[in-house]
């Protein structure tokens, strides 16, 4: 199978190029050569940069799938599709579960929920557009391509090689013991796919050439906060005793924290995709990886979360 993977070197991309690859995929890698250059040697990249439309270099070639890890607002799909054309078999199209709307949904609402309205009149990314944006994106990889067209909405991304912190301020925060103050209730659910687990939902929907929308969400078992943190403690060998403390009293947008009428989102059925091969790596195991590559890398400074003078003072006694 010849597969295009339009990004493919960072996080999620670069699992789901790993799963391909021990498929024996034939792939291609399109990008702007500056991230994980000496990744994958032998596969043949094309290079080219999104946010300046230049798409060039894919002029020519066929491939059976493309998997689009990379388009974040209309323009990037739709340069990409142009460019493409027919050229490609199936277009798969890696969106977000930040699509649907945030009110009136309850625990395991499924791939027919309804979506936030498109937003196409903006480039700018942020809390109010990045969801919107990619319904937009996914309604024009639909149009263009039909049952050609596959879509996988992420949920909470976890595993190494994790740029954004979250998950991993909290393995780190486990392993160190003690008293861990925690943003929120310990009963709010919270869910996380590990990236390996949405590599292999995508490869296992391009080799059976599945259309539709399909939800990367995990684990198996639903877990919360608190359960999250002890059982990342317990890969530590650490032991660890949950205090709540309140919302506002640290910084905003805290690590897989969210509000109450937010917890449905951390909810979702992952049945759809779980019948077309979404596998269920347990939580102890994506921890220990995190925990192992956290530590191999030198456990640089993260940038979310409370340093540990922060957390002594929010944890003294008033």
């Amino acid at each position: 199978m010849r597969i295009l993977v339009l990004g493919g070197t960072s996080f999620v991309g670069r699992a789901i190029v790993d799963d391909v690859l021990g498929e024996g995929a034939d792939v291609t890698l399109f990008g702007r050569g500056r991230t994980g250059a000496g990744l994958f040697p032998g596969v043949p990249r094309r290079i080219g940069d999104r946010d300046t439309g230049d798409y060039a270099a894919l002029r020519g070639g066929r491939w059976d799938a493309v998997v689009d890890v990379s388009g974040y607002v209309p323009r990037h799909v739709g340069q990409a599709m142009e460019v493409l054309g027919d050229r490609v078999g199936r277009y798969l199209f890696i969106s977000s579960c930040a699509v649907y709307v945030r009110t009136g949904v309850g625990p395991g609402s499924d791939e027919d929920t309804p979506r936030r309205a498109p937003v196409r009149d903006t480039e700018e990314l942020n809390e109010d557009t990045y969801g919107p944006a990619k319904v937009a994106c996914e309604d024009d990889v639909v149009a263009r391509y039909g049952t050609r067209a596959t879509i996988v909405r992420l949920g909470k991304v976890a595993g190494p090689h994790d740029p954004q912190d979250g998950f991993t301020y909290w393995v780190r925060r486990a392993a160190r013991g003690g008293r861990v103050a925690l943003p929120s209730r310990p009963e709010q659910p919270v869910q996380l796919i590990d990236s390996r687990d949405a590599a292999r939902l995508v490869t296992r929907l391009l080799l059976d050439s599945r259309p539709g929308a399909f939800h990367a969400v995990g684990p198996a078992e639903p877990t919360t906060m608190a359960g999250l943190i002890t059982t990342c403690a317990r890969v530590a060998g650490s032991e660890v005793e949950v205090a709540a403390v309140p919302p506002d009293a640290v910084p905003p947008m805290f690590p897989l924290v969210r509000s109450e009428p937010m917890w449905p989102t951390q909810q979702r059925s992952a049945a759809r995709a779980r019948a077309a091969g979404l596998p269920a790596t347990p939580l102890e195991v994506t921890a220990a990886d995190v925990l192992a590559w956290d530590r191999e890398r030198g456990e640089p400074p993260l940038g979310r979360g409370l340093s540990p003078a922060e957390e002594d003072e929010l944890l003294a006694p008033a």
